[in-house]
């Protein structure tokens, strides 16, 4: 089901014929270098069993990002409430992960302009966050290019990764709903 529509993006709920691209952008080397790893083919069912759940009862969740010219699946971009306890929580993140041949196109950005302004106005959201590590400089940008601001005391340990572990160092940004 479409739930937001841009000029060259399409969010929308997920259906069984994602499983096997949405598994197979998360293989990839580019993709990965700064999550936690690549997923499984049933982790990749269960997230997009996941989210559709998630849809239904809260309203948003991180949805399939559809390249709207071609109808090809790109990744997800969308809205998700935080599932651990952080010192800024509980909070909604705002996240994307899109395959590395949709990089540096403005996909992300444009989805993400989408995702927060359906946040605010449809959910009636007062603030997002997003987070990342200090490396990922790409998704940094896209923070910065859709008004999100880093919180300098944000920053954080991410707690599902050991102190030293060289992806636990996590920056925060955050928006909120303009008045």
């Amino acid at each position: 089901m479409k739930i937001i529509e841009t000029d060259r993006v399409i969010l929308r709920t997920w259906c069984d014929d994602d499983v096997d691209e949405y598994y197979r952008i998360n293989q990839d080397p580019k993709v990965i270098e700064l999550l936690r790893g690549s997923l499984t083919m049933q982790e990749a069912k269960d997230f997009i069993a996941f989210v559709n759940q998630q849809f239904d009862k809260i309203g948003y969740t991180l949805w399939a990002a559809e390249e709207k010219s071609s109808g090809k699946l790109m990744g997800f971009i969308g809205l998700d409430p935080l599932k651990w306890e952080a010192p800024f929580g509980p909070c909604v993140e705002i996240g994307w992960r899109l395959g590395s041949q949709y990089w540096d196109k403005g996909y992300a950005t444009e989805g993400a302009m989408a995702a927060l302004e359906y946040g605010f106005n449809k959910c009636g959201l007062k603030e997002i966050v997003s987070f990342t590590v200090p490396a990922n400089i790409r998704s940094i940008r896209v923070m910065e290019k859709i008004g999100m601001e880093r919180d300098l005391s944000g920053d954080f340990a991410h707690p599902k990764l050991s102190l030293d572990h060289k992806l636990s160092q996590h920056v925060l940004y955050r928006i909120k709903r303009p008045r």
